[in-house]
């Protein structure tokens, strides 16, 4: 019959990461006006009609083409994402979630000498620090085993694979995420995707639509296991401007096609700002990240970083400035205290901060737990 109502169980969908329950709103409307008997985020069966008045949790309610339908709501304490820092407390404010959000793809794009290999090398760092296994897919063949010892990484644990085409890497990027047992991978870079078929042919302007198309088809393979692994994945991309019809005007446009851009959960766009200056030398480069997406908080936020080159990110005047910030590091004048300690000028205390390890780590610790208020999971 055409009017008669199918079984409730085929108009339940399962979701398999939050096991709740969600109900065609056609045919559940039907089961409403007739009073059936319904499960509903997997509590005890009621009937609608008959606890609608006493239920606390019937909160809204409205008519419905003539039907009283009640929205049950249910109110539960925010989950906790689990996050990777990314070595910059100003980045993970940026961010809104206090670092990368586990099992998703992000992508760190910018032009050359921009930052954006150092930038990944820092995570890769605050990883190790949580005890997890890094894997490193150096396409471009260019990772600099001595800067990444001089950043404080721990080479010897850290997986490095040099892959020789496109489909060799992420076909090893497909292994390492369904294996569960990598936390973070580096793919560095989208640029340096070869596809095979550009390697056996000829250099020509015909087989430009293979990487795209390639990547389109991984990223559609691997974004079904990263879930369930919890593995960070992490594009290093390229900047390449493109004229448009009219010549006055040109547009940036990343390597790899537009795949890369809808599968992302967090992109961030990476600048020079300034060269930075110790008396007569330039001792690094002054970036700005502008978070451009982010489906986990709001986007458009920007974080000015310090690169000092040979040791990276400049964390202990990055910590020191915002400790003075939010008041656990007292400033007076150009001095600052810490721990009882007064130090005449910001070198000094910098100085300090790098030799006492110790009482940095406590001050970022201090920090994040006055930033970021993280509620965990329910068991």
């Amino acid at each position: 019959m055409r009017g008669a109502l199918k079984p409730l169980s085929s108009l339940i969908l399962r979701n398999f990461r939050s096991n709740s329950l969600a109900v065609k709103p056609s045919l559940f409307i039907q089961r409403v006006e007739r009073g059936d008997r319904i499960r509903s985020f997997g509590s005890k069966r009621r009937s609608l009609s008959s606890s609608a008045a006493a239920s606390p949790e019937l909160k809204h309610s409205w008519n419905m083409k003539g039907i009283n339908f009640m929205m049950m709501k249910r109110f539960s304490r925010t989950r906790y994402t689990p996050v990777i820092s990314t070595g910059s407390l100003k980045l993970d404010l940026a961010l809104g979630i206090g670092g990368l959000p586990k099992g998703r793809i992000v992508e760190i794009y910018g032009r050359e000498a921009s930052g954006k290999t150092t930038l990944a090398l820092h995570i890769v760092k605050e990883a190790q620090k949580l005890g997890g296994c890094c894997a490193y897919l150096d396409v471009e063949n260019a990772l600099n085993g001595s800067f990444a010892d001089g950043m404080g990484i721990n080479t010897k644990d850290l997986l490095v694979v040099h892959p020789n085409s496109a489909e060799n890497s992420l076909s090893i990027l497909d292994t390492l995420v369904n294996s569960g047992s990598v936390d973070v991978i580096i793919v560095d870079s989208v640029a340096a995707l070869v596809p095979q078929c550009e390697l056996d042919g000829l250099i020509d302007i015909y087989s430009h639509d293979a990487q795209s198309r390639l990547m389109n088809q991984a990223l559609r393979k691997i974004h079904l296991s990263l879930s369930r692994s919890q593995t960070l994945v992490i594009f290093v991309n390229q900047i390449r401007t493109r004229s448009a019809v009219d010549t006055s005007q040109r547009n940036e446009v990343t390597c790899g096609g537009n795949a890369l851009k809808f599968y992302s959960a967090i992109r961030m766009r990476i600048t020079r700002r300034n060269l930075l200056h110790t008396e007569d030398k330039i001792t690094g480069v002054g970036i700005s990240v502008q978070v451009m997406k982010n489906k986990l908080s709001r986007s458009m936020k920007t974080a000015d970083l310090d690169i000092e080159f040979g040791r990276g990110l400049r964390h202990e005047a990055e910590v020191l400035e915002m400790a003075s910030k939010h008041g656990i590091a007292m400033r007076e004048g150009d001095g600052y205290w810490i721990n009882g300690n007064f130090f005449e000028n910001q070198i000094k205390a910098e100085v300090y901060l790098k030799e006492k390890i110790e009482v940095a780590d406590e001050l970022v610790a201090a920090l994040r737990s006055q930033l970021f208020e993280m509620v965990p999971e329910d068991e």
